[in-house]
């Protein structure tokens, strides 16, 4: 029946996840961030950046520890650089009537230039939030490359015999229960803009895919045609869904629009065809098939046509994600009996492996292309995980208790 899942908007989850960080990536920042002055909130704003920027394995923090300052100081350039600290972020929070101002500064002491300066409004159950924001300018200011703190991802934990998909911040906290079900939830993946999520839910008896609006919690079904319903994918311009029926006796590739209308099947195969994924220009859809005698990914226009096949190293290659500029590939890969993650040059075909597994799945790649969240199995218990696209910087977020399934990346949200 319906009423077996019950849709929640964001409320809070039990779980809460610890973050381990292992690495340094080939260039190291070094940056001092400053206690925020002015309110006792201004040392947690102040230690959320810190952990952010740590977490990249691309910044090296300088201790601030009774700096002082606040957004009208005049800063020693010379002293901070002597300290070791290229780069000063610090500032001043203030509270009226529930509301928070948080305003910051970010400067290059050798330059001794201010490269940043910004002020942000919310309640006090946005400081989280907008600490991530300041986090993701100062990765901006100085990397070049924009920053994913802010960001969400989702995920599904089943704890005994109950599962939850969640959504948490990037850095795993801040979790809440999008729907709560006495029966499976698989295959979670975001609307362009971060809105909704798409998923499969077997709550009716049989796999149906569902699309969900997350501020609202509203849900409906979408694909519920005769058979398995399963793997849902949003096309870029978010209008769209790639989806697996086996509606004709085997499992095979199909778009719809997002509300279940205009149904097409994309080509006919012999043997099972999963697991789309559009690729960022929206033209065409890599996949998984056995086509070939064993897993491997190939790719084929959206209109249909010949696929083509994708990946050529091992026996075993599965649940493809390109990077945002579809210049990589990520996809779990069987070698020596282990499941790993691989990540594959589009144009050159060269491999790396990104991890040693022995059971890592469902690859997610950030939406800045600089890291990919995956489902790993450590010392016996099931963990999300980050790696950076190098293999250099690694990250467990480790869940207190129960089975952490298919994490999803969120997209950027302006």
């Amino acid at each position: 029946m319906l009423a077996a899942a019950v849709a929640f908007a964001a409320s809070p989850a039990q779980a809460q996840l610890r973050v381990d960080i292992s690495g340094v990536g080939a260039t190291q920042y070094p940056i001092a961030i400053a206690d925020f002055s002015g309110d006792a909130q201004g040392s947690n704003v102040a230690e959320i950046i810190r952990a952010d920027l740590s977490r990249s394995g691309q910044f090296r923090l300088v201790n601030a520890t009774g700096a002082n300052l606040n957004v009208e100081s005049q800063i020693a350039h010379g002293e901070w650089a002597g300290r070791g600290a290229d780069y000063l972020a610090y500032g001043s929070i203030s509270q009226a009537g529930g509301q928070y101002t948080i305003s910051y500064r970010l400067v290059d002491n050798f330059r001794q230039t201010q490269l940043d300066a910004v002020a942000f409004a919310g309640s006090e159950r946005e400081l989280r939030r907008l600490s991530h924001r300041i986090a993701d300018r100062i990765y901006e200011k100085i990397t070049g490359v924009r920053g994913v703190f802010s960001t969400r991802i989702a995920y599904v934990l089943q704890t005994g015999d109950t599962y939850e998909l969640q959504i948490a911040d990037a850095d795993g906290q801040n979790p809440q229960v999008m729907l709560r079900s006495k029966h499976s939830i698989i295959s979670p993946a975001w609307s362009p803009d971060g809105s909704k999520l798409a998923y499969v839910s077997f709550e009716l008896g049989k796999p149906v895919v569902y699309v969900q609006t997350l501020a609202s919690g509203q849900r409906s079904p979408v694909a519920n045609f005769k058979g398995n319903n399963s793997a849902p994918a949003w096309s870029p311009s978010g209008d769209q869904l790639a989806v697996v029926l086996s509606r004709d006796g085997i499992s095979q590739i199909y778009t719809m629009g997002v509300d279940g209308s205009g149904l097409r099947r994309v080509m006919r195969s012999p043997l099972i065809d999963t697991e789309p994924q559009f690729t960022p220009d929206g033209s065409s859809l890599i996949f998984t098939s056995d086509r070939g005698g064993s897993p491997q990914i190939y790719r084929v226009p959206v209109s249909g046509g010949e696929a083509q096949r994708v990946t050529f190293n091992g026996s075993y290659n599965i649940s493809p994600a390109l990077s945002p500029d579809g210049n990589k590939l990520v996809y779990v890969t069987r070698r020596n009996g282990a499941f790993r993650i691989g990540l594959m040059d589009m144009a050159s075909g060269s491999e790396q492996l990104l991890t040693a597994g022995p059971d890592d799945q469902s690859p997610s790649f950030a939406p800045n292309g600089m890291q990919v969240l995956y489902s790993s199995v450590q010392d016996g218990r099931s963990v999300l995980a980050v790696t950076s696209v190098d293999g250099r910087v690694r990250q467990t977020l480790s869940a207190l208790n129960g089975k952490i399934r298919e994490p999803v990346w969120g997209p950027f949200i302006d």
